[in-house]
């Protein structure tokens, strides 16, 4: 930043000063070799001069590096509830992010959260840094509670899990790996869906386009159009779809329409990518919201799954989730396992040493 300076030069040797003049108020008057020197940057941006008969006035604007950065529009989500805080008003109500509250307004926490907080401080749990795929207990953990402890994919060894920060940290991870492994394929998102889908892709600087989804005319599953457009995508697209509890419209497809789903996508070599932030939520069964996934899985289809507990557990601020890869074999699994931790090491390293095996 260029600090503002002003100088007054005399073109006549006889207009000397003082030095306390010249050093009076930050401004520097001279003999007509300082106007002299100064003038001599014409070439600079910040310098602006003025000429007042004989005496040439110069001055340094104060011009941040930053001046091309333009302000960030607020988050159309998060923004809603930086409003929220600001308000003052004692009826305001938080219809922003979907959150646990209690009556007063505060989150609440679960009582298995709780009793896993107190088994962790009876274990004196300490604070080591994670390895960069995360605690191997909770990778276990998650991943049998997506597919189910008995399932072919995990008795085989075919999935390769990456605990990451959360389900936006877990897709962000994926996006990356998308772009550098499947270079130029685009991924097909539902229309509507959660706000921050495009800004993970966009970022990733993996292209994406929209499949028809929510009907407004039935306040229902727009089935016809959203196959059509699947069928439509160019081969080997990724599909983004919800394993359940859609966001935000809550509208999910029937088990049969699921089938349907998985055929048009087995047919067209797509590869499908579920993102799983509420497994739980829309049926009160963990098994049951996770059938979606389970019936691509059972049916051979390579496939990745974004995992979060943000909502399920009201983890919302330990950033819990991971990122799930079903393989075709243990030693592809082993191989995308690989890659996604070179992917994470840069990108943050390792992820939080939160024990949320226990929650789980």
């Amino acid at each position: 930043m260029a600090s503002t300076m002003l100088s007054l030069a005399s073109t006549t040797p006889s207009a000397s000063l003082s030095t306390q003049e010249i050093l009076k108020g930050k401004v520097r008057l001279g003999s007509g070799r300082v106007g002299t020197l100064l003038n001599k940057e014409k070439g600079n941006p910040f310098i602006k001069a003025k000429s007042f008969g004989r005496i040439s006035m110069t001055a340094a604007v104060n011009v941040s590096r930053f001046e091309g950065v333009a302000m960030a529009p607020p988050d159309p989500i998060l923004g809603v509830s930086e409003a929220f805080r600001a308000d003052t008003d004692v009826k305001k109500l938080n219809l922003g992010v979907g959150a646990y509250r209690t009556e007063e307004l505060q989150p609440y926490v679960l009582d298995v959260v709780k009793k896993a907080e107190n088994l962790m401080l009876e274990r004196g749990e300490n604070k080591e840094y994670l390895a960069i795929e995360g605690l191997a207990a909770f990778n276990k953990a998650t991943a049998e509670l997506l597919f189910g402890a008995d399932n072919p994919v995990i008795k085989q060894q075919r999935v390769a899990t990456v605990q990451g920060l959360s389900g936006t940290g877990s897709l962000r991870l994926a996006a990356a790996f998308i772009e550098r492994y499947f270079p130029g394929a685009q991924v097909l998102i539902s229309s509507p869906t959660w706000g921050n889908h495009k800004n993970i892709f966009n970022d990733a600087r993996v292209p994406w386009s929209e499949y028809r989804y929510y009907d407004p005319k039935t306040v229902g599953l727009d089935f016809e159009g959203m196959i059509s457009d699947i069928k439509a995508a160019p081969e080997g697209s990724f599909i983004l779809l919800h394993g359940c509890a859609h966001n935000p419209t809550g509208i999910d497809p029937t088990p049969e329409q699921w089938e349907k789903i998985s055929n048009v996508i087995q047919e067209k070599n797509h590869i499908p990518f579920f993102d799983v932030a509420y497994q739980g939520f829309a049926s009160g069964s963990l098994d049951a919201d996770a059938s979606s996934v389970r019936l691509f899985a059972a049916r051979g289809m390579e496939l990745f799954i974004a995992q979060s507990y943000s909502k399920n557990l009201g983890l919302y601020a330990e950033r819990i989730g991971a990122i799930n890869v079903v393989c075709s074999s243990a030693d592809a699994a082993a191989r995308v396992k690989s890659q996604l931790k070179r992917i994470a090491r840069p990108m943050y390293s390792n992820p939080s040493c939160s024990r949320c095996q226990d929650c789980c």
